[in-house]
């Protein structure tokens, strides 16, 4: 059955189709807007969502703030290393990936910068590494001054002091991603204060991005691939902007596969796709066939080929649908992954 095997989410992707730069404005973006019901797909600009989304419905935004989790620095014979920091863990440590994988081992010290070293404590069973951040400044600080945004690999560049906004939504407020939810990255003030003055209601929630996030599925049966937990809230008010949503018969638009996920991992089976207020972590995994309990609409971006968000996506909009509207995009250069361009599956 189409959608069922992983090399079903491959396709050729032009390389000046990959969005190395963000552009001036946010909102000027294009928006493709594929409707589930009928199968057409319109081309559109990512303004025009303000007449998209009716008065009364609910939009939920992921919160999550971006950290300045890439340090660069030097090991002790003076050849340059890279930590990325994942997660903070219970005991003041952080999970982090780093490189050249071989050479740091536990006991070893990566130096960033004055006032922060780097230690490696151990090595996980995932091959990622527990690291302490040896620093005579408050952490939050240290990553700011030190740190660097880390931009997805795709991204052919370093990153730039432009990228510290640029790579964060508007109102990203909850610190502990290290890669956008690109989606919101489309909002700007003026464009969710126009929304909010028609009467479109919002409401918030957070998943922390991982960088498992641009992990390719490498087994051809999706079911066979490990998802990296990710730490998510849904609040009280929240569940109850849901519920009222639901009550008085408007719809929900999750901004990103990161709210969808977040939705659905704190949806009960009950009738009418009740969300619980909760935090902890998920793994879930959204792939056809999925039957979604709470998102009626989606905005996303376009995504990487053999990943767990295009086969969200498909399981969503459906996998032919959801293809058919990939190879259009390519055909009109539409502008790819996160710093490009955006649909709405309607």
């Amino acid at each position: 059955m189409p959608g069922d095997r992983t090399r079903d989410y491959s396709f050729d992707l032009p390389e000046h189709l990959i969005a190395q730069e963000p552009l001036p404005d946010r909102a000027a973006s294009r928006l493709m807007v594929v409707e589930r019901a009928s199968g057409r797909i319109e081309h559109r600009h990512f303004r025009d969502v303000v007449g998209l989304i009716p008065t009364g419905d609910l939009l939920v935004l992921n919160v999550t703030r971006v950290i300045k989790a890439r340090l660069l620095g030097s090991r002790a014979s003076g050849a340059p290393a890279e930590i990325l920091l994942l997660k903070p863990l219970s005991d003041g440590c952080w999970e982090a990936m780093v490189s050249p994988g071989g050479k740091l081992r536990p006991g070893r010290r990566v130096h960033i910068g004055p006032g922060l070293d780097v230690e490696v404590l151990e090595i996980t069973d995932r091959r990622t590494r527990v690291v302490r951040l040896d620093t005579s400044l408050p952490v939050e600080e240290a990553l700011d001054r030190y740190g660097h945004v880390p931009l997805p690999p795709y991204i052919a560049r370093a990153d730039t002091p432009a990228d510290a906004s640029r790579y964060q939504t508007v109102y990203a407020t909850e610190r502990g991603s290290v890669a956008a939810p690109t989606a919101g990255l489309h909002f700007s003030t003026e464009l969710l204060a126009e929304l909010a003055g028609r009467g479109v209601q919002r409401a918030d929630v957070v998943l922390h991005v991982g960088a498992g996030t641009f992990k390719p599925v490498e087994a051809e049966d999706p079911a066979e691939h490990v998802m990296h937990e990710e730490s998510y809230m849904v609040p009280r008010a929240t569940a109850d902007a849901v519920a009222a949503c639901r009550q008085r018969g408007n719809h929900v638009w999750a901004v990103g596969t990161t709210s969808v996920r977040t939705l659905e991992s704190a949806a009960t089976d009950s009738d009418g796709g009740h969300v619980r207020a909760t935090q902890g972590d998920t793994r879930l995994f959204i792939r056809p066939p999925y039957r979604f309990r709470v998102v009626d609409h989606l905005i996303t971006n376009f995504h990487l080929p053999r990943s767990t968000l295009l086969m969200l996506v498909a399981a969503f909009a459906g996998f032919d649908l959801t293809m058919r509207a990939y190879r259009e995009a390519i055909d009109a250069g539409y502008r790819f992954f996160s710093y490009g361009d955006a649909m709405a599956v309607v």
